[in-house]
């Protein structure tokens, strides 16, 4: 323990967010960083509990609090505020692979379960995590290393988001030849083109692929595999999203044979449609992650301005890339997670009139309830950048809760707007509550409602077996081999859609099972 009084001498102090009326202007990152006198003090604030919670990942009433990673939290924390960050580094990259991408976009599972916050504010582990890899990449430590003994084995993982990532990059520390297959132009699946510039600068992304590339990973781009075997002759049930890159198709037959393992890390890629008739042909009626995807692609055909990345006028095709655009339009947003929040915060640096998040389940307490207690997850209101944006920008909270769209108004096929309806819950199931239809002026709808699981072309070539969920199945729902030989699976391909951090821990369950099929022992700690 660092400090044992650090939890009684200082606050908690997060890293600072850029104001609202300078942000909105470019999709820089949004967060400035501590200095390290200051980021010692907060890591002094950890209390090196006997059992600590924050590194748990215990699954409490079906929800879970605590690092799925396992992370060896009160170790790093006591050597930051030592000041000896390449050994923090150390103790975090044993557990951890990307911690620069976890260190912006995880929720923070293990602050939740942080003991220091049963009374005061919990300890800023996701910022500490942050400092510590970025620390790390400013001095040098994050230095390629590369296998002194190649197994002689390879193995292709087909899909290069988180999940992938963690395979390839254990599998290939332990000596196997790893080559990524991705179908879009970039790696890094929803890293790259499902989280928006601002929570994740794509610069980082890039940066890892060339650190692993130089411990001699093999990555291959614009590589659709199985498309031309698949029942679905189709790529995805979503409509076509601006920028779509053109693929090169490669058989699972000629996979099964150059390799001798191959993980199917995919994603779940299909998204959860309106149950509204034929809304996918009108014209301003969007998937989200086609709108944020063409986003990130015309960010990245642009020259940078000075310091900040910003998107030309929509009128301009901008590269090899034209986006989906939101300027000087009245956008409405279902769904009130994640995702809808970062189309809000897009919305808005593209210059839209207005934006309205719609949102079927109801407004979550400001606090916990007595029902509810530590270390449960925190069912409470979550105000995130985006609303805070819209706030800013607009005056008001863009989200509207226990609501649907119930009807979509169009003109010369081309959408003018919404009729949204009341909702609530009777024996489980979501009815209508008559009489509360609303019309609201509509130039661009989002849908961002989740996601139902795997594409299906991908499992119906490699043969695996789909669940109800259209997760691939595995021999054991604890594991990752599916019922066809040297297939495995991970991340939300396997787990159905979840976050970054339990992809990446999938990732490296499933390495772990490939090393002991390939070897007959599991040589990965």
């Amino acid at each position: 323990m660092g400090k044992a009084t650090g939890f009684l001498e200082y606050d908690r102090c997060e890293d600072k967010i850029v104001d609202v009326k300078y942000r909105i202007l470019n999709f820089d990152e949004l967060h400035t960083h501590l200095g390290e006198e200051e980021r010692r003090k907060q890591a002094a604030r950890c209390m090196n509990c006997g059992v600590p919670m924050c590194q748990s990942a215990i699954k409490l009433k079906g929800m879970v609090t605590g690092c799925p990673l396992h992370n060896l939290i009160p170790e790093w924390n006591d050597e930051i505020y030592n000041g000896h960050y390449e050994h923090a580094l150390a103790r975090l990259l044993k557990t951890s692979n990307f911690p620069e991408f976890t260190g912006r976009v995880c929720p923070a599972l293990c602050e939740k379960a942080c003991i220091c916050g049963t009374v005061e504010e919990p300890v800023t582990i996701h910022n500490n995590e942050l400092f510590l890899i970025e620390k790390g990449f400013k001095e040098g430590y994050m230095k390629p290393r590369i296998p002194v003994v190649r197994s002689g084995k390879k193995v292709a993982v087909i899909g290069s988001g988180p999940a992938g990532l963690a395979v390839a990059d254990q599998l290939n520390k332990r000596g196997h030849s790893v080559t990524v297959y991705e179908r879009e132009d970039r790696i890094g699946g929803l890293l790259m083109y499902g989280i928006p510039n601002m929570k994740l600068d794509k610069s980082v992304v890039l940066r890892r692929q060339k650190l692993m590339e130089a411990e001699g990973v093999v990555f291959k781009t614009g590589m659709n595999i199985g498309f031309e075997d698949g029942a679905e002759k189709k790529s995805s049930k979503s409509k076509k999203g601006a920028g779509e890159s053109t693929v090169n198709t490669v058989s699972v037959k000629q996979i099964m044979e150059e390799y001798d393992a191959i993980a199917l890390c995919c994603g779940a890629k299909n998204p959860r449609p309106l149950a509204v008739k034929d809304f996918e042909k009108i014209d301003g009626v969007h998937y989200a992650v086609d709108f944020l995807t063409s986003t990130t692609k015309a960010l990245l055909g642009q020259e940078q301005k000075g310091d900040s990345i910003v998107l030309a006028d929509a009128s301009l095709k901008d590269g090899k890339y034209s986006y989906i655009s939101a300027k000087g339009k009245n956008v409405v947003i279902v769904g009130g997670g994640d995702t809808g929040n970062d189309c809000v915060g897009t919305c808005i640096r593209h210059g839209c009139v207005s934006v309205t998040q719609i949102e079927m389940m109801p407004c979550p307490p400001e606090k916990r309830l007595d029902s509810n207690p530590w270390p449960e997850w925190p069912k409470v209101l979550k105000t995130d950048y985006g609303q805070l944006e819209a706030i800013g920008k607009f005056g008001a909270d863009p989200r509207i809760y226990e609501t649907t769209i119930k009807d979509i108004a169009s003109s010369n096929g081309k959408i003018t707007g919404v009729t949204t309806v009341k909702v609530k819950f009777e024996n489980g199931k979501l009815v209508e509550i008559a009489g509360t239809e609303k019309k609201i002026k509509c130039d661009l709808l989002l849908i961002a409602a989740g996601f139902i699981g795997a594409q299906s072309y991908v499992s119906d070539a490699f043969k695996v077996k789909l669940s109800p969920r259209n997760t691939v199945v595995t021999e054991d729902s604890d594991h990752y081999k599916t019922s066809v030989d040297k297939v495995f699976t991970a991340g939300d391909m396997h787990r159905g859609q979840s976050l970054v951090v339990w992809a990446i821990a999938e990732g490296r369950a499933c390495a772990a099972e490939i090393d002991k099929y390939l070897m007959g022992y599991n040589g990965i700690i």
